[in-house]
């Protein structure tokens, strides 16, 4: 049986690749011009960015801030979370995007303006489950 912080991440993992991949599939989709390489692209990143946010998540789980003074459920650790999961998370979709078109230019582009784009929507998707107990308490 999966333990209670598990179940959490893994609910977490799934919310966060709905917003994530809706987010991606539309600025693909604007900066490409094109809303079938959009959707390939939203599509593509799916599985991976479901297995590194997982993996971010039980890392983070794992940190222990309290000795740089950072309170586990600060507005501080959320801003950091939030960005160090942008980075990986721009790395994959420069990466997929570059691979799916053929362009790198259009896979740069497409990884910075989602580094704005994500990192606000992470934060406020981070701050919602901070009210949510679900997978803390029996």
């Amino acid at each position: 049986m999966l333990g209670r912080s598990r179940k959490r991440h893994i609910a977490k993992t799934i919310t966060w690749r709905l917003v994530g991949t809706i987010d991606t599939i539309l600025v693909s989709w604007f900066i490409t011009g094109n809303p079938w390489t959009g959707l390939k692209i939203g599509l593509a990143e799916v599985t991976t960015k479901m297995i590194l946010y997982y993996l971010h998540e039980r890392v983070w789980f794992k940190i222990n801030l309290s000795k740089a003074g950072i309170i586990r459920e600060s507005r501080i650790r959320h801003i950091v979370k939030a960005l160090t999961w942008r980075g990986v998370g721009t790395l994959d979709t420069m990466m997929l995007a570059w691979f799916i078109t053929g362009n790198p230019f259009a896979g740069l582009k497409i990884g910075m303006f989602e580094l704005l784009t994500k990192t606000i929507l992470y934060y406020f998707h981070e701050r919602a489950w901070y009210k949510v107990n679900y997978g803390l308490k029996d």
